[in-house]
């Protein structure tokens, strides 16, 4: 019975231990604004822009009246939430450079007392993008890996179809905005047909990407013509979907896309949720329609100075995300675009975040961290350094805690030497 209670002791002291290790942030967690504790807040600035736009209940929930209501002129922004002379100067002159466009819904996450509030710095055009000399309009060297069609080749077994330039808002960091012009257009039947052909040609392509734009701008049966014809490519394994619909428009996401979906398994949907703020309960009923039909859900957030580059905002992201059924999968280090720069962040920020998601949440909260490896070079992942050292038979590595532990490494042993 000593010996019993002694070991209980000791489970006891180490439970105060990690109680202790998580103080800092049940300090802070109340005050990270999250989608899901706003509604109050949200609903009504729904009412106001449902007003604006003259529109109703029936029309919030159609994807189709939010994508042709969308947000794009400065008058009507300005009924939607404060803006300074000062402001409205600097929209309308990065609008004639770089388009800009929030749907409605979107629009309602906005704070309208916080200028440095995620959703409008996601969202809303600042003077900063015209004075961006050091970025670069295609980091990743997607003109020149483009072999056919609207494809893009990075990798020896998938690849990426574009089939629109198209997004329900046009976010401020958008890697591609190069390609938004001042027209929304879908690829032609003859460019995707080209791309198809490609991957049916090359039986190494296992796995292909369909993105944008965003490609649930596409009309259903436009999408599910070309979900078809991937499927019926024998070597084609899974088609994925990348996609920002579920943040900016969740309405897209309706019973008759699910069930058109589900028909093309194994299908699997990547999303981009940013900040916590973004997870609102219409966004949640979104992922949820999506992970009840069997799609797996995956989140790609992008590392972005003033959004997300804090240890305590990036933990509450994961955690939300997993509440709602999305395993965080990527965090991407923000690539050098032009016209975003003041968006990036250091590495340093990336890694720190890292360390810090380590034994502090659990491992399915816990993304990889990306670099884009410049002209298209591909995914390198970045992580603080736990191997520190090795010897003959043994490493050195460090816990999650900073611990330095001696390993054994023993060499492997031929298994037929062994049975």
């Amino acid at each position: 019975m000593p010996q019993i209670d002694k070991k209980r002791e000791v489970s006891l002291e180490r439970a105060e231990e990690l109680k202790g290790r998580i103080d800092d942030y049940l300090k802070v967690k109340d005050t990270i604004p999250k989608g899901l504790e706003l509604e109050g807040q949200y609903n009504s600035s729904k009412n106001n822009i449902i007003k604006v736009l003259k529109g109703n209940e029936e029309n919030w929930k159609d994807y189709k009246w939010q994508l042709s209501n969308r947000i794009s002129d400065v008058e009507t922004l300005g009924k939607i939430i404060d803006l300074t002379p000062e402001e409205i100067k600097q929209i309308e002159e990065v609008g004639k450079k770089y388009r800009w466009a929030i749907s409605p819904y979107y629009a309602s996450l906005m704070d309208n007392n916080n200028k440095y509030d995620p959703i409008r710095m996601l969202s809303i055009p600042l003077g900063i993008e015209l004075s961006d000399n050091i970025g670069d309009n295609d980091p990743m060297a997607e003109e020149f890996t483009n072999p056919a069609g609207s494809i893009t080749r990075r990798y020896p077994d998938r690849l990426i179809i574009n089939v629109t330039n198209e997004c329900a808002m046009y976010c401020r960091h958008c890697q591609r905005r190069r390609n938004i012009g001042n027209e929304d257009h879908h690829k032609t039947t003859d460019i995707i047909q080209e791309s198809i052909d490609y991957i049916r040609e090359n039986q190494e392509i296992r796995d292909v990407l369909i993105t944008g734009g965003d490609p649930l701008t596409l009309p259903d049966d436009r999408l599910e013509w070309i979900l078809k014809e991937l499927k019926n490519i024998p070597h084609v394994e899974y088609i994925r979907i990348g996609t920002r619909t579920p943040v900016t428009m969740p309405q897209r996401i309706t019973d008759k896309l699910v069930n058109m979906l589900k028909k093309y398994h194994p299908i699997y949907v990547n999303t981009h949720f940013n900040h916590p703020k973004e997870i609102s309960r219409e966004s949640k009923e979104a992922c949820e329609k999506l992970a009840n039909a069997g799609i797996p859900l995956g989140n790609q957030a992008v590392l972005l100075n003033g959004i997300n580059n804090d240890k305590y905002i990036m933990r509450a992201l994961n955690q939300e995300l997993l509440k709602i059924r999305v395993r965080p999968y990527y965090i991407f280090h923000a690539k050098h675009v032009m016209g975003t720069t003041h968006f990036n962040t250091s590495v340093d920020d990336g890694i720190e975040i890292m360390e810090y998601l380590r034994g502090y949440t659990s491992g399915m909260a816990i993304p990889t961290y990306i670099v884009n490896a410049p002209k298209g070079q591909g995914k390198t992942p970045i992580l603080p350094q736990y191997l520190l050292s090795r010897g003959k038979d043994f490493i050195m590595i460090r816990t999650w805690e900073g611990k330095v532990i001696k390993y054994e490494n023993h060499p492997t042993k031929d298994i037929k030497d062994i049975y």
